[in-house]
């Protein structure tokens, strides 16, 4: 009886040991669980201090952790005032500005029926929505859409447009070129490796043609960018379409010197009969829905100018000319300068 009172005595021991040993093992794991539990939930801490701090410091500002909160947004400075618009915007609708949209592989979900017809990209636009007539756009539709932003250079229209979403409004001009444009929009939405691709790719191809074109035509030959209208004559600057971008900034020509400065300030100018000869230069790039080159040469008035007479007049429609946005842009110029050098 001694011997088994003594044997439960040990087993008694052995199993209280057992049982302190696993409290032990349990509080320990316990222990590197709320470690470990700590680390991860400061380190989600850190990340929306980030993505704060990224917000409030604006697009170019922006970090990755704040692109990677699908709820996360960014402050963008803007002549309207500071709005805040998501980091990662899903539905956006571009009033303005679609090119550089598409450029960065961006694709809205609604654009204006105008720009929906761009001929260098409205292959990429399918299923697209229209938004109504370009610089007047429909509230009923663009509500109907649900987009996270709009995006527009129209200042009228923003008031209707920012009750529906918060809008991004950058005044027609403000973006001077390709490079602002196209870097402007990498920062707003987080793809600044993407524009700084893209624009390198720009560069290059501008290069070529500029370099074609200075082999070809003197240097100090002048360039005119027209538009011929039923009743009217315009002339336009370097950043109101036609071929203005192109042949100005690109291929670094220049208008008349008598007229450059009034062209290059107001952009445009409409023309009577009687002082088209004073804007046009060596070379015409002229837009034209209505005639063609035979009609400018049969023409009293035109025919008489030295660009038609030495066939130095191009004549495009509106659909090719209009367009100003960055894909545009480079597409008119080597369009251009291939017509500039053939014969050369």
């Amino acid at each position: 009886m001694k011997n088994q009172s003594q044997n439960h005595k040990r087993r008694m021991a052995a199993m209280l040991v057992m049982l302190l040993l696993c409290v032990s093992i349990f509080t320990a794991c316990g222990t590197a669980e709320s470690n470990v539990t700590g680390k991860a939930n400061a380190g989600s801490e850190a990340t929306a201090q980030a993505s704060s701090e990224a917000s409030n410091g604006g697009a170019a500002e922006a970090t990755p952790e704040a692109s990677a909160d699908p709820n996360a947004v960014r402050t963008i400075s803007t002549v309207k005032g500071d709005i805040e618009i998501p980091a990662q915007p899903k539905r956006i609708v571009a009033e303005e500005y679609l090119g550089s949209l598409i450029a960065l592989d961006v694709v809205p979900i609604g654009a204006p029926g105008l720009t929906l017809k761009n001929y260098y990209f409205k292959e990429a636009l399918t299923g697209v929505d229209d938004t109504g007539k370009y610089g007047k756009p429909s509230a009923e539709k663009i509500a109907a859409l649900n987009p996270d932003l709009i995006i527009t250079g129209n200042g009228e229209s923003y008031d209707l447009l920012s009750k529906i979403a918060p809008t991004l409004f950058i005044p027609y001009g403000d973006l001077k070129n390709a490079h602002e444009e196209l870097t402007y929009f990498g920062n707003v939405l987080g793809k600044e490796q993407e524009a700084k691709t893209w624009l390198e790719e720009f560069d290059r191809r501008i290069a070529e043609a500029k370099a074609k074109v200075d082999a070809a035509i003197p240097a100090d030959a002048t360039f005119s960018i027209f538009e011929h209208m039923e009743k009217s004559t315009y002339a336009y600057g370097d950043n109101f379409g036609r071929g203005g971008q192109p042949v100005y900034q690109a291929l670094g020509r220049m208008p008349p010197t008598d007229v450059a400065q009034v062209i290059m300030e107001k952009q445009w100018a409409e023309l009577s009969a009687e002082i088209v000869s004073q804007y046009a230069g060596d070379y015409i790039i002229m837009t034209s829905n209505d005639w063609k080159l035979a009609d400018f040469e049969a023409d009293p008035l035109w025919s008489n100018l030295p660009a038609v007479k030495n066939g130095k007049l191009y004549v495009w429609p509106e659909e090719r000319s209009w367009y100003y946005d960055p894909l545009a842009v480079l597409a008119q110029t080597e369009e251009l300068a291939d017509w500039l050098t053939k014969g050369n």
